[in-house]
C-alpha cells in the first residue's frame, strides 16, 4: 500500500538547488550490519523533483530520510536496495563480513540536517540503524570540480530534470576508439525501451543522456573464463559467484561520472557479447550491449532498478539462500507471500471471480524449465558459443509461450504459484511477463502500474 501523501512543501525554503551525496561504508555479515560514514560530496543541480520529495511508495529494503533536526519534519526521503542487502542474504555473508561501498543523493539543505539510514523489519515497518547530523555549510563537504572522464551525449530532451525523469547510461568496456559504438548501441536500445509499455506512452516524460567512460580495452572481466579487464566501472561477470550475474563495486567511481549529467537513474551498458546483466532498486542497472537478448534485458534488468520488481522466475541458479523468507510479505510490488488473500496488493485489478490461488499447470512448466536449466549449465561447461546459447533461448520462447498462453487464466490478474526464486509460497500476479520470461515484450498490468507510479514520483 502507498503511504499517506505528505504535506506540500516549498523546495526553496529548505534546499539550496545543487546536489549532495552521501558516501559511506555498508559493513557487516548476515547478521549484523554497520555504517562507515565517509562524507558528504557537492555535485551539480538537483535533477529531481521539486514537489515529490517524501517518498510514498513504500519500495525497497533501506529508507534514507532527510530530517529537519528542530522540527524534526521530514525534509526527502527515498526507499532503495543495495548490493550489500542481496550479499547478506548468501552463503558466504554467514562465513565472512564484508565492507562496501554506497551512496545516497539528496537536495543540498539551506542548513544543518539529520540525515537517516532505516532497514525494512519483517513486519514491513522501516527502523532506524544509522543516523548522523551534518551541516552542509562547512569545510567537510567536498566541493572540488567534477573530473571530466567521459563525453555526455544528449539522445533525447523533452524538457526540465525538475519534471521528466532523467536516465543516464554509462557506457563501460568501450575503448576511446569505439565512442560511436557506444552511442549506436545506445540509441538502438533506447529505441527498444521506448517501445515497450508503459515507456511507449510516456516517452515523452523522459530525457535520455549516455556517458562514454573510455576503457583501455574492450569488454569487461569474466572470472569463470580467466578473463580479466581494468576496465574503469569495474563491472564483472559471476557477481555472488552467479555466471550471468554482472556487479560492480567501483560505486564511486560510477559516481564521479555520473555527477557529470543530471540523472535520476542509471544503467551501466556494457561492451560485451556474453549474455548478462543485473539491477538493484535505485542503485543501477547492468546490461551487455552486444547479447541477442540485449533488448530484453535493457528492459528488464531496468523493471528491477527503477521500480523495485521483483524477478518472477525460480528455476533459474542464484546464489541467494534467504532472499524472500517464508512466512513475510515481500515489498515488491508483483510478488506476494499470500498470507491474507483477502487484503492481496493488486485485489482492484483482479476480476471477482479468479481464485487464489490461481491454478495453472506448474507441473509441467517446471519439469521442462528445469530441464532446460540442466542442460543451459552443461552448454556452458562444455563452452558453448554465445550463438548456441541464444539459439537455446529462441527454443525455450518457442515452447514457453504457447504452454503459457494455452492456460485457461492466461492473461489474467491473479496469484499463480512460483516467483522471486521461489517454486513454492510466493506467487507472481499474471502467468506471464517480462519479470517471468523472455517471451513478451512488456511488463503485465501489475508491474506497469509499478513502473508508472515511480514515473510520477519524478514528473510531478
Amino acid at each position: 500500500a502507498l503511504a499517506p501523501a505528505p504535506l506540500p512543501q516549498n523546495f526553496d525554503e529548505s534546499f539550496a538547488g545543487q546536489t549532495l551525496r552521501l558516501d559511506y561504508h555498508h559493513v557487516g555479515n548476515a547478521a549484523e550490519h554497520h555504517v562507515a560514514y565517509e562524507g558528504l560530496r557537492l555535485e551539480g543541480p538537483w535533477p529531481g523533483s521539486r514537489t515529490q520529495l517524501v517518498d510514498t511508495s513504500n519500495l525497497g529494503k533501506y529508507l534514507f530520510v532527510v530530517l529537519d533536526p528542530t522540527t524534526n519534519t521530514q525534509l526527502y526521503s527515498r526507499g532503495f536496495a543495495s548490493i550489500f542487502g542481496e550479499w547478506a542474504t548468501t552463503g558466504e555473508a554467514k562465513q565472512q563480513w564484508k565492507a562496501i561501498h554506497e551512496s545516497v543523493r539528496f537536495p543540498e539543505p539551506k542548513g544543518p540536517v539529520q540525515l537517516v539510514l532505516k532497514e525494512r523489519s519483517t513486519d514491513g515497518t522501516f527502523e532506524e540503524f544509522w543516523s548522523k547530523r551534518v551541516d552542509p555549510n562547512t569545510r567537510f563537504v567536498d566541493r572540488s570540480s567534477l573530473p571530466p572522464v567521459g563525453k555526455v551525449i544528449p539522445i533525447q530532451e523533452n524538457g526540465s530534470a525538475a519534471t521528466k525523469v532523467d536516465l543516464l547510461v554509462l557506457g563501460e568496456g568501450y575503448p576511446a576508439n569505439q565512442a560511436a559504438k557506444f552511442e549506436a548501441d545506445l540509441r538502438r536500445l533506447t529505441e527498444a525501451f521506448f517501445r515497450s509499455e508503459p515507456f511507449a506512452t510516456r516517452r515523452s516524460d523522459w530525457n535520455v543522456r549516455g556517458l562514454h567512460v573510455p576503457s583501455s580495452e574492450a569488454g569487461i572481466s569474466n572470472p569463470r573464463e580467466g578473463d580479466w579487464h581494468a576496465s574503469p566501472l569495474g563491472l564483472s561477470f559471476n557477481a555472488f559467484d552467479s555466471d550471468r550475474y554482472v556487479l560492480t563495486y567501483a560505486n564511486r567511481a560510477i559516481r564521479e561520472a555520473a555527477a557529470l549529467a543530471p540523472y535520476d537513474t542509471l544503467i551501466l551498458l556494457f561492451n560485451d557479447e556474453k549474455y548478462g546483466g543485473g539491477g538493484i532498486f535505485n542503485l543501477w542497472s547492468t546490461v551487455a550491449a552486444g547479447s541477442g537478448e540485449s533488448e530484453y534485458l535493457f528492459v528488464h534488468e531496468f523493471g528491477h532498478s527503477f521500480a523495485g520488481l521483483a524477478d518472477e522466475y525460480y528455476t533459474s541458479q542464484v546464489s541467494y539462500e534467504d532472499f524472500n523468507p517464508e512466512g513475510v510479505e515481500p515489498w515488491e510490488v508483483n510478488i506476494t507471500a499470500l498470507l491474507d488473500p483477502a487484503q492481496i496488493k493488486w485485489a482492484d485489478l483482479m476480476e471477482a471471480d479468479t481464485p487464489l490461488p490461481t491454478p495453472w499447470d506448474q507441473a509441467a512448466y517446471d519439469e521442462y524449465s528445469l530441464a532446460i536449466q540442466k542442460r543451459r549449465s552443461q552448454m556452458r561447461a562444455n563452452g558453448a558459443s554465445e550463438a548456441d546459447m541464444e539459439a537455446l533461448f529462441d527454443e525455450v520462447r518457442a515452447k514457453t509461450a504457447p504452454m503459457l498462453q494455452a492456460e485457461a487464466h492466461y492473461g489474467k490478474v491473479g496469484a499463480f504459484e512460483g516467483g522471486g526464486y521461489r517454486a513454492k509460497g510466493i506467487y507472481r500476479s499474471e502467468l506471464d511477463c517480462i519479470m517471468f520470461t523472455r517471451n513478451p515484450k512488456h511488463f503485465c498490468r501489475v508491474c506497469a502500474r509499478g513502473l508508472e507510479r515511480v514515473m510520477d514520483l519524478y514528473t510531478r
